[in-house]
């Protein structure tokens, strides 16, 4: 495994004095890594993980050429993120409800039950991502969604202090990502 060497990974844009932008000769591939490290938040054993993962779905291809949310997608799944088809309420709580525990969180869904049936039944995506990001903004996090173009529902979470890097990094991989509920 390699690591690109573009980036400070404990940089965090920090030095990015306007935020909006990034070299055009960054490689699609240090841009992953920073992502991973950004929907990792202070845990670069799994961004590097996944950072294998995403090399070995490439297999031998440029990042530079291929979607990149795609690949992403499957190698974060369940672990720094979530891909749940819209109508599967209780999918979703239950992968927002992973998500948070990782950083030992817990969403307040309002209700004693949040798998609930009846619960589910009349509730929507949209409404469960506006109370897990408006929870997890509590904690000094972001849960962020990206725009899929299917019938499904996906994104991560980030340290709050993060979200400068976020609408960089997603933008310059053509991902159209912000945050939940918005």
């Amino acid at each position: 495994m390699t690591l690109p060497d573009e980036f400070d990974p404990d940089n965090n844009y920090a030095d990015d004095a306007d935020g909006t932008e990034i070299d055009d000769e960054v490689s699609a591939e240090a841009l992953v890594w920073q992502l991973l490290l950004v929907i990792n938040p202070g845990d670069e054993d799994a961004a590097l993980q996944q950072f294998a993962a995403f090399q070995d779905a490439l297999a031998g291809a440029d990042a530079d050429d291929i979607e990149a949310a795609w690949l992403l997608k499957d190698v974060i799944d369940w672990k720094s993120g979530f891909h749940v088809e819209e109508t599967a309420t209780g999918t979703l709580v239950d992968a927002l409800t992973e998500l948070a525990a990782r950083y030992n969180l817990d969403i307040d869904w309002g209700v004693e039950d949040p798998t609930d049936d009846a619960f589910l039944a009349r509730t929507s995506t949209d409404e469960l991502l506006e109370t897990a990001h408006d929870q997890l903004r509590l904690d000094g996090y972001t849960l962020w969604t990206w725009d899929t173009g299917t019938e499904h529902v996906a994104g991560w979470m980030t340290a709050s202090s993060d979200d400068t890097a976020m609408r960089i990094l997603a933008p310059a991989l053509g991902i159209d990502a912000r945050p939940a509920g918005m």
